[in-house]
């Protein structure tokens, strides 16, 4: 596919005016709270998998509502101090997936928290062993319609939660050193970590690797790509609701909660992604610490002749430098 979005030198000055609604704050303040409350048991146990060099656990801990969500804990055998913990969640429709996929950064000296995504994990991998216990009115096939009609009831208010949960989580299991958190994810992923950039605290650093979820109003615009592609349907079938739909949206959009990020950035964004355009990772990172009393240190890896696929396993080598060159 052609380099269908903006050149690369406007993509670098893109800051566009992104809808944010006025209770923002006060809205994930009180969801936040409102989850903390609901539980904070963390329940772990061995999964099974007898390594010589890394341990693996089956983790549950409460997230959204106090609702029980797992995730693989995994760390390198034979230290005992506690370790920096990368904490990650997976792309659209993904979820934990095998306990064996996830040995790279324990090999590295790192923990490693993989987390399910809720609902999800049966559209590609390994699968996801998380139900979404709640409903919601009518949706297209897919996520990113469920709820939209309110943004108390949008699936990615619970998810969002989730995320920031999970990072509470690993920070109260044996072996992570808790001022040392990051947050990674790819694709869905990589917009659920900008958001977590920006409701959780004390984060050490964010990876956010070709992100959705980011300038929605720009992405259904200028792509027809699914997931996005699911926001047009849905509106081709409720006409009248658009407003109402994308304000819902804008309590989600990756853009905003850049905005309030004050950990140091690590993002990649691919000039042939016609899934996740790349103004749309820009729109985020160029307003990425926007709000934060002293601006966050930041990082784009552009992948010019790449797709969705972004640097695939050559932006992971780039991630270990810069959770190295943080640690250091």
């Amino acid at each position: 596919m052609p380099q269908f979005d903006l050149p690369l030198s406007e993509l670098e000055n893109y800051r566009p005016d992104v809808r944010e609604p006025q209770y923002f704050d006060e809205f994930w303040k009180q969801t936040l709270a409102q989850a903390r409350e609901a539980g904070s048991e963390v329940m772990v146990a061995d999964a099974g998998w007898n390594l010589p060099q890394v341990s693996i656990r089956d983790v549950i801990f409460p997230g959204y509502g106090g609702h029980p969500i797992r995730g693989w804990y995994v760390r390198p055998r034979g230290v005992s101090e506690p370790l920096p913990c990368i904490v990650q969640v997976a792309g659209y429709g993904g979820g934990r997936g095998h306990a064996l996929e996830h040995t790279f950064w324990a090999s590295a000296g790192f923990a490693h928290f993989y987390m399910d995504t809720r609902g999800q994990g049966s559209g590609w991998g390994n699968g996801g062993h998380t139900p979404d216990p709640a409903g919601t009115g009518p949706s297209t096939a897919g996520f990113m319609t469920r709820g939209i009609e309110d943004p108390v009831e949008y699936f990615y208010r619970r998810v969002y939660t989730d995320a920031v949960r999970a990072v509470d989580a690993a920070r109260s299991l044996s072996g992570v050193d808790g001022s040392r958190v990051f947050f990674a994810g790819i694709s869905q992923g990589g917009g659920i970590a900008l958001a977590v950039a920006g409701l959780a605290e004390g984060l050490a650093g964010v990876m956010a690797d070709v992100p959705f979820l980011a300038h929605f109003e720009r992405a259904v615009a200028i792509t027809d790509e699914a997931p996005y592609s699911e926001i047009v349907t849905y509106l081709s079938v409720h006409r009248g609701e658009r407003s109402r739909v994308f304000e819902t949206l804008s309590y989600f959009d990756a853009v905003n909660h850049a905005k309030r990020a004050t950990a140091p950035l690590l993002s990649s964004v691919a000039l042939r992604d016609l899934v996740c355009p790349p103004s749309t990772g820009y729109a985020a990172f160029n307003w990425y610490g926007a709000h934060a009393a002293q601006a966050p240190a930041k990082h784009m890896e552009v992948w010019h002749d790449n797709g969705h696929e972004g640097g695939a396993v050559h932006q992971l080598a780039r991630q270990l430098q810069f959770v190295r060159s943080v640690l250091n």
